[in-house]
């Protein structure tokens, strides 16, 4: 009777990120939380980064031609964007993002903390 229901799945929209691939960063919570690595992808429709070394997971893949071995991969998962902090290599603190302009109008990042421009 459920499935007489039909269920309508709206697109949903990328999320603005502040994080962007090839920043450091550093996970401040779940079971890989204190560790850094660079930032691999942004999944900006999921709000997730995959970051380097971080959140691996093995995967049995199958021989796809004939006298090839199978192997076991190991690849990184995704985390969740909320999970994640830009980390400052020069001052070692993790800190947030703000987007400000400046004088010739172009936007810029720099972290809260220590005022650092990330690019």
């Amino acid at each position: 009777m459920m499935n007489d229901l039909k269920q309508t799945k709206k697109p949903s929209l990328p999320i603005k990120m502040k994080i962007r691939k090839g920043d450091t960063v550093q996970i401040i919570n779940g079971k890989e939380k204190g560790k850094t690595g660079e930032v691999l992808k942004t999944l900006p429709v999921e709000n997730r980064v995959i970051v380097q070394g971080v959140n691996l997971r093995t995967r049995h893949v199958k021989p796809t031609q004939e006298g090839e071995s199978g192997k076991i991969v190991s690849e990184e998962a995704s985390l969740h964007a909320s999970n994640v902090m830009v980390y400052s290599t020069q001052k070692k603190v993790a800190s947030r993002v703000e987007i400000f302009i400046e004088k010739d109008g172009s936007k810029k990042r720099r972290l809260k903390k220590t005022g650092e421009l990330i690019d």
